[in-house]
């Protein structure tokens, strides 16, 4: 198996047809084609369906491509550091920001790449947490902002921020009623809208609840933050979150941000790297930035609810 047989792979999948990589990759398509054939034969599976409209990639394919884009990136990211420089980094950096916290940490986080390091160019990828783990763990991102539920030991992690969960609700919703805070049993007795029990902050809402000896009575699952935000402005629920990804709704008034007391909620917010892969010293440049950003946008309450880690 060779690397230019993952990168014309990774190519077919990418585009979706061997014609439309041919032209991408300079290559002619019988050359492709034969390639391709060498690597099914290696593997003793079929990778990719031909279809009229162009190619799909059958259940053996989808795994192999996950692994092949880890394994180009890990090339890539080891050819980078050996020309890279320490004074000036430079190079290609994959972060991951889970959805929760992207709102807060990422346009403040670009703006300080471009103005600290012009040659580093930053891929932001939005993820569920979970998600966000493993991709970690195979390598297909560099660095990714996770929350600490006690399962990162795999990872080299960073302290970043305690960010706290308020009760986020429609502006008329009847708990929210002439109160500046809630009790958590209260909250947990009304209709609730949460991610999946494995997404999030669902594991530190179950864990908390759990430990007071109380648990949630209904609770509609919902792993997108924009669906989840409209379905509360539909009135079908309230959520437990931090403020920061419904910071506009709550400030031109559709929602509410209520403290949760007895007790409240918090989560740890963490930087990890894989222990595995070294980082390049764009990465590592990029990991120094991000804590530096965090800290910042605490200090001068661009991160609401948020307070920095040492």
């Amino acid at each position: 198996m060779e690397l230019r047989q993952l990168r014309y792979f990774v190519a077919i999948v990418d585009h979706g047809s061997l014609s439309r990589a041919a032209l991408v990759l300079h290559v002619a398509q019988p050359a492709l084609t034969q390639q391709l054939r060498q690597l099914e034969d290696e593997l003793g599976v079929q990778l990719l369906h031909r279809t009229a409209q162009g190619v799909l990639s059958t259940d053996a394919g989808k795994v192999f491509y996950e692994h092949a884009q880890a394994i180009l990136k890990q090339v890539a990211d080891a050819q980078a550091a050996v020309v890279q420089s320490a004074e000036r980094p430079s190079g290609s950096v994959t972060l991951g920001l889970p959805h929760s916290i992207s709102s807060a940490l990422a346009l403040p986080l670009l703006r300080a790449i471009r103005q600290r390091y012009p040659e580093i160019t930053l891929q932001l990828t939005e993820e569920l947490t979970g998600n966000l783990a493993e991709q970690l763990r195979a390598g297909r991102v560099n660095l990714a902002v996770l929350l600490d539920d006690g399962q990162l030991g795999g990872f080299a992690t960073t302290p970043l921020v305690e960010e706290e969960l308020r009760y986020i609700c429609r502006d008329d919703a009847p708990l929210a009623s002439g109160r500046d805070s809630v009790s958590l049993r209260e909250v947990l007795d009304t209709t609730l809208i949460l991610p999946g029990l494995q997404h999030g902050v669902r594991p530190r809402i179950e864990s908390t609840a759990r430990g007071a000896g109380l648990h949630a009575r209904d609770v509609i699952e919902i792993n997108s933050i924009a669906i989840l935000k409209s379905a509360i402005l539909a009135g079908m629920g309230a959520t437990i979150l931090p403020v920061a990804p419904v910071l506009a709704e709550v400030e031109r008034g559709a929602m509410r941000a209520l403290p949760i007391h007895g007790p409240a909620i918090a989560r740890t917010v963490v930087l990890c790297a894989s222990r595995n892969i070294p980082l390049t010293n764009a990465a590592a440049a990029v990991g120094r930035l991000v804590a530096q950003v965090a800290h910042d946008l605490c200090d001068s309450g661009g991160w609401v609810g948020a307070r920095p880690l040492p």
